[in-house]
This record gives C-alpha cells, structure tokens and sequence, in this order.
C-alpha cells in the first residue's frame, strides 16, 4: 500500500511538473540587457524623470493568457480570491465614469459575470479577474515572476523617451492598443472590434516587439510607489481596454495604477519575467 502511495505521489510531481513546463514554454520572452535607462516624467510627483540601473531580464511578449492561466489551475486546484470573496468588479456599457459592478459570479472563467460569457472561445485573451494575489500563486508555479515597476517601463519605452512608445502624440493609439474610443462609457464601443479584451498581440508591437504594453489589460508590477506606501496596496501598468482618452488615460509609458491586492477586476492581468 505504501509503495502505492509513492508511486501515485511521484506520478503527480511529474505531472504539475509537466503543467508548468508547458506553461513556461507558451511564455515567448524578449531579453532587455543590463544598463542604466530613463525613467518618469518630468514634473510627475509618483514617476519622477530619472536614471535608473537595471540587471538584465527577459520580459514576455504577450500578456498571459486565458490557456495559461487554466493549465495553472489544472494542475494545483488553485482557487482564486474572486472565488473565495465574490466580489470581482465587472463593467457594462452604460454606467456612469470609474463606476463597476460588483457581480459575484465573476471570476477568471467567468470575467465579465455569467450573464455576460464565459471564456470558452477567448482562450488566447489575457486572463482577467484575478488579483495581484493570485498572479503571485500563478509565478511561483510557472517559474517566472512579475516585472518591478521600472522594468515594465524599460521594456514599455523600449528606447524611447517620450509619453508613448510610437512619439509624442496620441491619435496612434488605436494602431497599438485594445482601448475605449467612445467618448463616455453609456454605449458599447466596438470600434476597434473589441469590446471587453482582445486576443493578445491584435495590435502591433513596440518596438521591441512586445505586443499590449498599452490597453487590454492592466499589467500588474512588483514594487512601491513611495516608501510609505502599505503592503496591501499593488501597482499596474499600461491601461486597459476600459480606458478612454477622456477618462483614465493611462495608456502611456509613465502612468501607475493601484489596486488592493484581493481586488479582481475584469480589466486587471499581467505579463511575466525571468531573470536573465
């Protein structure tokens, strides 16, 4: 019996092994080299313009996945917290500016509540939904990490030095993220194709080649914005679908969000990294 509970044990280390493994190789990374990089905005009192001194790390092409994230939940049984909680915040057309819903069937296959679709057919769009918590959970078992918050921006800028990647003016956006082009959000704005996510890399890179450092979804960052700042508290980058030019701009190279960290929201995700 014994040698029976050994054999099933090994069976099961191998086979979250081979889960991770998988999960690791779907990750397509871009190395950034090791150097000293431009950071901030000048006059921005949370991402002053400054020099920062980076090691070298190799940063994920796309946004993690749908796919990747249940390969995760496959092989551990992981439960998220808008599982535990129900309390995920989802949107639809027709609320006024920066209000959600809070819809307690929302979770990461479900991201925009039940009645409004699962992700059965968006497999290959970011997972949405989870917190910051939960993004830990998925990076310890896949063997990657999150970028800091400067090196989400070294790789966002991608050798640039002004507020977006492409130049100084935005009316390109459209060309390089999944954003809201309404002018308010009390219609549904489908301009781009895209309500809610799109699949990752439907728009085109920087120049780096990384697809979505702008829109689509909110990436999460490891680091603190001031010294002070509490440890519930986690910043994301880039923006989101959800974000228009007439509200939460954020789809920038020098933007930092925050959220608590058992917050889910249906235009939260993020990008890994592996140390070089």
């Amino acid at each position: 019996m014994a040698c029976l509970r050994n054999s099933i044990f090994a069976t099961l280390v191998l086979l979250i092994a081979s889960f991770a493994a998988v999960a690791q190789a779907e990750h397509s990374f871009v190395l950034v080299p090791k150097g000293r990089y431009t950071v901030g905005k000048k006059d921005s009192r949370q991402n002053p313009l400054r020099t920062v001194q980076l090691d070298s790390f190799r940063i994920a092409i796309y946004e993690t996945t749908n796919r990747q994230f249940a390969a995760f939940v496959k092989a551990t049984g992981y439960v998220t917290d808008a599982e535990k909680r129900h309390d995920a915040m989802v949107f639809q057309p027709g609320l006024a500016e920066f209000r959600w819903i809070k819809d307690s069937t929302a979770f990461w296959r479900w991201p925009n509540g039940r009645t409004r679709g699962g992700i059965d057919n968006r497999m290959d769009h970011p997972v949405t939904c989870i917190s910051y918590r939960d993004v830990l959970a998925y990076c310890a078992w896949a063997g990657v990490r999150l970028p800091t918050l400067e090196e989400w921006e070294v790789a966002c800028r991608a050798g640039s030095t002004t507020d977006y990647f492409f130049g100084s003016d935005d009316s390109r956006i459209g060309e390089y993220a999944n954003i809201w082009h309404g002018h308010d959000h009390l219609k549904a704005d489908h301009s781009d194709g895209y309500m809610y996510t799109a699949p990752v890399g439907s728009f085109k890179p920087n120049a780096w080649g990384l697809y979505d450092m702008y829109g689509n979804v909110f990436e999460f960052c490891t680091g603190k914005v001031l010294p002070t700042e509490k440890s519930t508290i986690a910043h994301a980058r880039g923006g989101s679908w959800w974000c228009s030019k007439s509200t939460c701009e954020s789809f920038n190279s020098y933007s930092i969000g925050q959220v608590n960290i058992h917050a889910s929201f249906s235009n939260q995700g993020f990008r890994a990294v592996r140390s070089h």
